[in-house]
């Protein structure tokens, strides 16, 4: 039995509901100066949070890396580490399927608003979201 096949690098792998061949995962931003360049790139607010995207350089490493990041107006702790529950869960279900090989994402909490609103509107703003910064050209 031979095992199927990866999408391709740098394909979009939005071509439907079933999950990749292979497993996949999205690695995670840890170092500030990654965070402070997806600030100065693209970003898009949506009702639950803001998305914003850098695409990498060709030279950098390959794969989708995202972000999550709440302040203290979003609340306290309690409530900021439930909308970064929320965000990590529809980057982990949105962004093997949506998400572009060579970017960053970083998905940013809105206060009152992230650890609140229906998950299935949550997600639907990510693919909203993704759509419209994948459209955009700089």
């Amino acid at each position: 039995m031979t095992p199927p096949e990866a999408f391709p690098a740098g394909s979009n792998a939005a071509s439907g509901d079933s999950p990749p061949a292979v497993s996949f995962r999205v690695r995670t931003l840890r170092q500030r100066r990654d965070f402070q360049r997806a600030t100065r790139a693209q970003s898009t607010a949506m009702p639950g949070f803001i998305l914003q995207m850098r695409r990498r350089a060709p030279d950098e490493a390959e794969g989708i890396r995202v972000g999550y990041t709440c302040s203290k107006k979003v609340g306290n702790a309690v409530a900021r580490n439930r909308a970064k529950r929320r965000l990590r869960e529809i980057a982990r279900l949105t962004l093997p399927f949506a998400g572009q090989d060579g970017c960053d994402y970083v998905l940013v909490g809105r206060k009152d608003v992230t650890a609140t609103r229906p998950f299935d509107l949550l997600r639907a703003d990510l693919v909203k979201a993704l759509s419209v910064l994948h459209g955009k050209r700089r």
